[in-house]
This record gives structure tokens, sequence and C-alpha cells, in this order.
């Protein structure tokens, strides 16, 4: 009986070793899971995660970031597009490099998640030519947009309105094409303060083809008018020809008469 207690008590603490080995494994997993880095990525912890992945030729986003991401570097790949919710779970981030990529477009909601973490995007160096009106939501972040070959006209005035332009970068924002030729090679901020207002220019236009559209309808309406009296007098025409032609009702009488007095 002495023996027989003795053992178990001895196996009283190697459960308990064992399940703190358990645990702390658990916390190890749960850990690497967190800070998992991307393939082709480097991740290093400074008070959260960076996530270093310049210069990889990466044509997408990778979709396995760290969520503990604050630092996110992917300038210099061939990403073309920017999906809406990329970063919907990397609540912490706050700095994203985007620069010196082939992005041509940016999904309304792209931002989605990162809106008040953020502080710094740069999209400098693309392919952006026009963007969507809501494409930055209320994304608080101080941006970069130059060296883009921006299409200057009423969805871009819109878009600048309500961002932060980076101060230092704000003047390389021009106008690659404009709905006005005279803009072109111009600054955009500087074209605004100056007055111009390019939702004018939308609407002037709008209201040009809305006359050229109603005219032409009008044009046609009337053309038809004409060719509809012009057919029904041609109509009217041949008919009075015709009934020319038939013989007189009286002359038909007349004859009849003859015919019966000489019977």
């Amino acid at each position: 009986m002495g023996a027989s207690h003795r053992g178990r008590l001895a196996i009283k603490p190697l459960s308990c070793v064992s399940l703190s080995l358990v645990g702390t494994l658990w916390v190890l997993s749960v850990t690497m899971m967190a800070y998992a880095c991307p393939n082709n990525c480097q991740c290093t912890d400074r008070n959260g995660v960076v996530v270093q992945c310049t210069s990889r030729n990466l044509e997408s986003i990778p979709s396995d970031l760290p969520k503990d991401t604050v630092v996110l570097l992917l300038s210099s790949n061939q990403i073309r597009n920017i999906p809406k919710e990329t970063f919907a779970e990397l609540h912490r981030l706050r700095e994203l490099d985007l620069s010196h990529n082939a992005i041509e477009s940016v999904e309304v909601g792209a931002f989605h998640g990162i809106s008040e973490s953020l502080q710094t995007l740069d999209l400098s160096n693309n392919h952006l030519s026009s963007l969507p009106k809501d494409t930055f939501g209320k994304l608080s972040a101080r941006v970069r947009l130059s060296h883009n070959p921006w299409h200057c006209e009423c969805s871009l005035q819109e878009v600048l309105r309500e961002l932060r332009l980076d101060p230092e970068t704000a003047n390389d924002v021009s106008c690659y094409t404009s709905v006005q030729e005279e803009y072109v090679g111009q600054a955009v901020i500087q074209v605004l303060d100056s007055g111009i207002n390019f939702c004018n220019f939308h609407h002037k236009t709008t209201d040009v083809a809305m006359f050229v559209a109603m005219f032409c309808w009008f044009s046609m309406v009337t053309a038809y008018i004409v060719y509809y009296i012009k057919h029904n007098q041609e109509d009217a025409r041949r008919h009075m020809e015709y009934l020319k032609s038939l013989p007189s009702t009286s002359h038909g009488s007349k004859d009849y008469d003859t015919a019966s007095s000489v019977f």
C-alpha cells in the first residue's frame, strides 16, 4: 500500500508538467500564427509587425498578412489592383507603402478597417488616372498621389476634396489629361486653388449633350411629320385623279334613258 501510494503521488507532478508544456506549446503556436510572415517577405517585430515586401515581383497584395502588422511595405512590385477590404483585418496598420507599382484601379472599400489607424498612405508613381468618389471613405491618413497620369475632371476633384494630401508632394499631383486642355501639365491643387471647378465643365458638357440629343429628336419628329403630310397629300391627289377618271353619274343616267326610249 505504501509503494502504491508513493507511485500515485509521483504521477501527479508529471501530469502538471505535461499540462504546463502543452499550454506553453499552444501559446507558442498561436504566437507563430499571429506573426506568420507571407512568402517572399521579411517580418520584424517593432512594437508590432513590420512586413517588408519591397521589390519581390508581387502581382497582388499577400492575403496572409499578420493581423498585428503596423507597417506594410509593398513598393516596387507589379501590383495592378487594390480589391475592396484588402486590409480589413489589419486594425493596427499605421503605414502603407504601395508606391512604384502598376496600380490602375482602387476599389471602393479597399481601405475599410484601417481608416482610423492608418497615418500614411503612399500611392505615388503608379498608373492611376481616376478614382471613384468614395474610394478612401473616411480615411484620415496623409496620402501621396504624385506622379500618376491623372485625368483632371469632376470625380478627381471630389476625391481630392476629401483627402489630406502630403504637403511635400501635393504639387506633383498634376493633370496628365484634362476636360480642358489648357490645364494639362499643371498641378491639380494650383488649378483648383485658382477657382476652377471641373464639375462645372462636366455639367456644361452634359447640358450640351442633352441639347444636341433633344435637337436631333426634334429634327426627327419634324422630318416624320413633314413626310407624313406629303405622303397623305400624294395619296389624296391620286385619289382625286382616280375619281375624276370615273364616268359621272349624270352622264350614265342619260345614256340609260336614251337606250330605254329606243327600245
